[in-house]
């Protein structure tokens, strides 16, 4: 973080998302006094919090408490459900990746449907035919389903579930790392995942779905948190190393209850976490 110079401290955190902004000068206590400042000088400018030097707004008659008084209509409700929709799948010029990867997996799944495969449970032939990752095609003539299995979705229960964990870590992470980053670690884990499933699947394997890349992300998230890229005071920080590890065990635990592949959970994990490695040993390296 670099807040040498005035200029340098505005430009940062005019790139910060609101939450970031609020949390930080909510705590300011807990950061160097330029972090607390620049934050609250950031959020004056948004108009989120008010300015001390701006001029009174003038009296007039109270403002009636009515519309609050009422529940949301039906209007209410469909706009918020519209605003939600838009931030899922519409990109926008600091929040790119993210919508991209679910609007292409969306449209994957819905070609696939259109052109007759079952939207909720696709036989393992129809699977093949859209780019799942099989043993004896993969590793003989076909790489390009390391790829292509990234995007293919066994049902769309399988799908919104990747979907989810895909948006909540992107949330999360996409304003942090960037766009580029975000993706380039989501296709690579996507890859190592793939070649994990292959390796211990000797015996061969029809495997599709995103949850590789998704634990690859899981992986940025935890060096991210102990590499302390992300503005948080030591008990957020553990609490959200806490919620990460969580989420990683119990999906392990269910891939060895359910139908999942945890080679691919473990591959994308680690190239995840390779790929965040050099953030981590910086970080390190300046706190000794």
């Amino acid at each position: 973080m670099d807040l040498s110079t005035p200029e340098a401290a505005a430009a940062h955190f005019a790139e910060r998302p609101d939450a970031e902004l609020l949390y930080m000068a909510r705590h300011a206590s807990h950061y160097p006094p330029a972090v607390g400042a620049a934050a609250v000088a950031e959020l004056q400018r948004r108009g989120l919090v008010p300015d001390p030097t701006a001029p009174p707004a003038p009296l007039g008659p109270a403002p009636s408490t009515e519309a609050d008084a009422q529940p949301a209509s039906a209007d209410t409700w469909l706009q918020l459900l519209g605003q939600l929709v838009r931030g899922l799948v519409w990109p926008t010029r600091q929040y790119w990746a993210v919508p991209l990867l679910i609007d292409f997996n969306l449209l994957v799944w819905l070609a696939m449907t259109l052109s007759g495969v079952s939207a909720t449970a696709p036989t393992g032939h129809e699977l093949v035919g859209w780019g799942s990752n099989v043993s004896s095609l993969t590793l003989h003539g076909q790489p390009w389903r390391l790829v292509t299995s990234l995007f293919v979705h066994g049902g769309i229960a399988h799908l919104l579930l990747n979907m989810a964990s895909l948006w909540l870590l992107g949330l999360m992470l996409e304003a942090r790392t960037g766009g580029g980053r975000l993706l380039a670690t989501y296709l690579a884990s996507g890859v190592g995942g793939c070649l994990a499933t292959l390796a211990y699947h000797s015996d061969g394997i029809n495997s599709t779905g995103a949850s590789g890349a998704i634990f690859g992300l899981y992986g940025l998230m935890l060096a991210l948190l102990l590499s302390k890229k992300l503005v948080l005071d030591k008990y957020d920080r553990r609490a959200m190393l806490g919620l990460v590890g969580y989420l990683i065990l119990s999906n392990l635990l269910s891939g060895i209850t359910g139908n999942i592949d945890n080679s691919a959970h473990l591959g994308g994990l680690a190239v995840g976490l390779l790929l965040a490695g050099p953030a981590v040993a910086a970080s390190l390296r300046r706190e000794a």
